[in-house]
Formats: C-alpha cells, sequence, structure tokens
C-alpha cells in the first residue's frame, strides 16, 4: 500500500456534488470529502482499507482514479489484481458511475424552474449506500426527524459501534455492520439518541440480516411495488422509510420518499410552487422522480456553498 487503479466513467460526472449528496452534510463521518477527494473506509476481508477517489480531469472528461491509503492488518491486504477489482466496483455502485448522465440531466433541464440547480448540479449522479445494513442505518434514524438530527445520531453510532483506521494523524470511520449492531445493547443504541421504537427496529433488522434471513436479493430481484411491500412488512418500516431504502440503497429512480418535508422545502426554494405542486413535479420526473429528489438536496448544499458549479467547468 498504496495501490490505485482507475475508474472508468462517461461524462459529465460531478464527484464533489455526488459525494455531498451522500454525506447529506459535511460532518458525516464515514463518507468524506476533503475538499478535493472522496475518503472511504471499506471492508476488506475480515479488516478494512482507506480508499481514495480523485478527478484528475474535469465535469465534462472525467480521469478518476482511486488509491489505497492504508489498511489494518486484519484486511490481509496484498494489493492484488482481484482485491482492487473489488474495491473499484464497490466504489463505482456508491458513486453511480455506471448510470447514464444524460438522461438525468434531460429530466431536470425539462422541469420549469430547475435550470439553475440543473446547471450547477450537471452530473451528478444518484449516489447509493455501500450496502443494504447500511442503508438501513441511514434511514431508520431520520424517521419524523430534521436532516442535521439525524445525521447527529448516525455521527453517535459510528462513533460508539464502527471501527476506525489512522491515516496521517487523522481517524477514519467505517460504517457499523449488522452483526455489530444485532449483538448491541438497547441501552446502548438509545444513547446514540435512537428512541426505543427505532432501537428496536435497527436491531431486529441488523439480527434479520446477520443471519441471513434478510438479504439485499430479496429486495433487489423483484419489482418496485413488490419490493416496497416487502420492506414494509420489517419492522419499524413504513411507506417514506421502504421507499428511501430503495432509492438510497438500490438506486430504485422510479420512488420519490412520500411526504418528504425537507425535500419539499428544498424544491419550493429552488423553484417556487408557481411551477407546480410537489405532486404534479413528480409525476412529470416519471420513472426518474428519484432525481429530483437528489436535485432538491443537492440544491440545498450548493445554497449553503458546499457544492461548486458545473458550469465553470470548461467544454
Amino acid at each position: 500500500m498504496p495501490a490505485q487503479a482507475r475508474l472508468i466513467t462517461r461524462g459529465p460526472f460531478h464527484l464533489q456534488a455526488t459525494v455531498r449528496v451522500l454525506q447529506r452534510r459535511p460532518v458525516n463521518r464515514v463518507d468524506v470529502w476533503d475538499g478535493s477527494r472522496y475518503l472511504r473506509v471499506l471492508p476488506v476481508g475480515n479488516g478494512h482499507v482507506l480508499a481514495a477517489v480523485m478527478n484528475r480531469g474535469t465535469v465534462n472528461r472525467p480521469d478518476l482514479d482511486f488509491a489505497l491509503l492504508a489498511g489494518d492488518p486484519r484486511a490481509a491486504w496484498r494489493g492484488t489484481d482481484r482485491q482492487l477489482r473489488l474495491i473499484g466496483e464497490c466504489l463505482r455502485a456508491i458513486l453511480g458511475l455506471d448510470v447514464d448522465p444524460a438522461p438525468l440531466h434531460r429530466a431536470a433541464l425539462s422541469e420549469s424552474g430547475l435550470l439553475q440547480v440543473a446547471t450547477i448540479l450537471r452530473g451528478m449522479r444518484p449516489p447509493c449506500f455501500a450496502d443494504f445494513f447500511e442503508t438501513f442505518l441511514n434511514v431508520i434514524p431520520f424517521q419524523q426527524l430534521s436532516l442535521d438530527a439525524g445525521v447527529a445520531i448516525i455521527g453517535r453510532l459510528v462513533e460508539r459501534f464502527g471501527r476506525t483506521l489512522e491515516y496521517r494523524g487523522r481517524r477514519f470511520h467505517a460504517s457499523p455492520d449488522s452483526d455489530t449492531i444485532a449483538a448491541a445493547r438497547p441501552a446502548a443504541l438509545r444513547a446514540c439518541g435512537l428512541s426505543t421504537r427505532k432501537a428496536d427496529s435497527l436491531r431486529a433488522i441488523a439480527r434479520a440480516i446477520a443471519s441471513g434471513t434478510l438479504d439485499a436479493g430479496q429486495i433487489d430481484g423483484v419489482p418496485t411495488e413488490e419490493a416496497l411491500r416487502r420492506l414494509m412488512q420489517l419492522s419499524g418500516i413504513g411507506p417514506w422509510s421502504a421507499a428511501l431504502v430503495l432509492l438510497r440503497g438500490f438506486r430504485r429512480l422510479d420512488v420519490f420518499p412520500p411526504g418528504d418535508v425537507g425535500a419539499k422545502r428544498s424544491l419550493d426554494a429552488l423553484s417556487p410552487p408557481e411551477h407546480g405542486a410537489l405532486l404534479e413535479r413528480i409525476r412529470r420526473f416519471g420513472d426518474l422522480k428519484g432525481y429530483l429528489y437528489f436535485l432538491a438536496l443537492g440544491g440545498s448544499l450548493s445554497r449553503m456553498g458546499l457544492i461548486d458549479p458545473a458550469g465553470n467547468d470548461p467544454a
């Protein structure tokens, strides 16, 4: 270590915007943006490695590579082609590198009032959480809470239950896995800010995933309506949570989380309601309605000064 490899994707690709909507807030301890790179601790074997993704090209002509910066002894990292390929595949999935950006940009430009944000976020891909359990970990704490409150709870869960790696004097965090949360005491989960109901729900789902009675294939391989129905049979998962699991865990862009107050507020700020009620805007996006959710979040982060406009990138 370090070892590195290329990540091929078509342009445009806005790495910063994609990572920011993955993070939701810069205080995210798992998905880190350091100003020019995406940094992420990923599991390898029984251990973890720290990966860094950089775009050495432009938004229009991306030239991506990733490097493995550090690893713990349990990772048994040898930098083989197979290991690099596995890490590369995981990063590709997280960042949506295989998603065609053209239909997404066309949909954004077609929506009245979203021209400015579509230009700023051009090349933003819909990101995806790294694994099945991580998706639930990033959905359940946010139920009926503000974005900032949910992010704070996630941060405490990561601090308490996630493994860490040291690199150049800085500590980087892995997302807690299902085995760890399945074995956690309910009181320890509640101490991180989860309600009793949320703690019980998260632990029940962690146990189901850890035991193999629940796996991503049961959701990924079925039509969206059936996937939503199966998810809503799980403890503590309602329509909003089920849709968000599909959108942010499986990149099902044909869903939009119903009743998402934050998304509505962001869209109203980007494009006043005279351009159409939220349900009408969702309908116009059709099978790409989930990308409207990411535009809302990306637009909010852009207004906070966290995303550089892609429009400044020369063609």
